[in-house]
């Protein structure tokens, strides 16, 4: 630590960087490279403006569709001006060879580009674009490093730029090597966990609240796995963080309770397959179809499109209405009034009937229509039906059979009564004058 603030020991270590800039650039045989340099990568571009749209108009062909040679295109659109660049450039080198003419920093330029070009077309096979752009800028640094005769410099350079914990020494190439083992070990387990889930998901045998168990459990198995691995590969003991466990510890006494219990009411839900994806519930004023589980929340999509994220801990804790735990099975109730002088007979035949010709009634069971009692203004009946459908909704349903009874109503003189009330005024008595 006392040597990053010296100022000698700095300067110490930079001098080797700086005098090899000065024996590779401030010279006049550098410059006019450098300048060399400089014109062929904007010939290059003036070059490759005809060839980008050429290549892409050879990609759109049918014939290069889904085949290897395609896909090599359309990873080699991006980079016309480097390859036409890399193709000048050694062509410059060439002729500076044969003129007898130092070219060094031409080649070293050409060699570059060579490396830039090759990572950048091997890379491009990688589908997810972020990735792409990572592997393809850490191995053109690594590269450059090594053409250029600073990899090893650079990695001494690193290594003694560090601070010591304790026992534990701690520098800036460790740090650099921890983190990208750790993204490269985080990617496989992820990517494998993507590929085990499809397994998972594929066997018919298994419940999908133990699908989505398995796949959760897999994930954070692997995870943790990557971070063990890469901080023993970078050489730090994991003894060391065994004071973390009583500062974990009073972080959940104080400020983590609802995350854990939120945690643990998701491990719960999954094993006692009290929900599941695909379930009708009802939580609250919440009514909808459980689009995933979480492991902090379940996702309830309603049937306008809103999706609500409800802490498992509320569906252990409060009442949930599952529509489609045991079956599918689910009976509707439509009440409906009829006048004193209606067919009540009739009456319950036409609402019968309004439920048969409605496609998601099932008919077996089959509707049925009760008569429930005699009220103030009209005799109160109810409708009974069944549907095996609630995720496409109830009210809907009821809608529907509500508008097929007021037509039949309607053309078969049924009146459905408004409340009615009967004012008899009692003239006052006379008083005898």
């Amino acid at each position: 630590m006392k040597d990053l603030l010296d100022p000698a020991a700095l300067w110490a270590r930079l001098e080797p960087a700086w005098s090899w800039v000065d024996r590779e650039f401030l010279s006049l045989s550098s410059l006019a490279q450098l300048l060399l340099i400089g014109l062929v990568l904007l010939i290059s571009r003036l070059l490759a403006r005809p060839l980008g749209p050429w290549l892409e108009g050879l990609l759109a062909r049918r014939e290069w569709s889904g085949r290897k040679a395609g896909q090599f295109l359309a990873g080699a659109v991006p980079l016309t001006p480097w390859i036409v660049a890399l193709l000048l450039m050694w062509l410059a080198n060439g002729i500076l060879v044969g003129l007898g003419r130092p070219g060094h920093l031409v080649e070293t330029a050409a060699s570059l580009l060579s490396a830039w070009v090759i990572i950048r077309l091997t890379a491009s096979v990688v589908r997810d674009p972020n990735w792409s752009r990572f592997i393809a800028v850490t191995a053109w640094t690594i590269a450059a490093l090594n053409i250029l005769g600073l990899l090893q410099p650079t990695i001494d350079l690193l290594d003694g730029l560090a601070v010591t914990l304790g026992e534990t020494r701690i520098s800036v190439l460790l740090v650099l090597k921890g983190v990208l083992i750790l993204a490269v070990l985080l990617r496989l387990a992820l990517g494998a966990s993507v590929v085990l889930e499809r397994r998972v998901t594929g066997f018919e045998g298994l419940t999908p609240s133990v699908q989505v168990l398995l796949n959760k459990a897999v994930k954070v198995t692997l995870v943790i796995v990557a971070i063990v691995v890469s901080l023993s590969a970078v050489g730090i003991n994991l003894s060391a963080f065994a004071f973390f466990g009583g500062a974990v510890g009073v972080g959940v006494g104080f400020g983590l309770q609802k995350v854990v219990s939120n945690l643990v009411s998701g491990v719960i839900l999954l094993l006692d397959k009290s929900i599941k994806p695909g379930d009708v519930v009802e939580v609250g004023q919440t009514y909808g179809r459980i689009q995933s589980l979480g492991a902090r929340y379940v996702s309830v999509v309603t049937r306008d499109g809103t999706e609500y994220l409800i802490p498992n801990e509320d569906l252990i804790t409060n009442q949930v209405i599952n529509w489609s735990f045991s079956n599918r099975l689910v009976r509707l109730k439509i009440p409906v009034g009829v006048a004193y002088r209606t067919d009540v007979p009739r009456a319950m035949a036409l609402m019968t009937r309004a439920a048969e010709e409605t496609p998601r009634v099932l008919d077996r069971p089959k509707p049925s229509c009760q008569l429930k009692g005699f009220g103030d203004s009209a005799i109160d009946l109810e409708l009974r039906i069944w549907i095996d459908d609630p995720e496409n909704g109830i009210s809907n349903v009821s809608s529907e059979i509500r508008l097929k009874l007021w037509e039949l109503f309607r053309d078969n003189g049924v009146e459905i009564p408004f409340p009615q009330r009967d004012v008899h005024l009692i003239p006052p008595p006379q008083v005898e004058s």
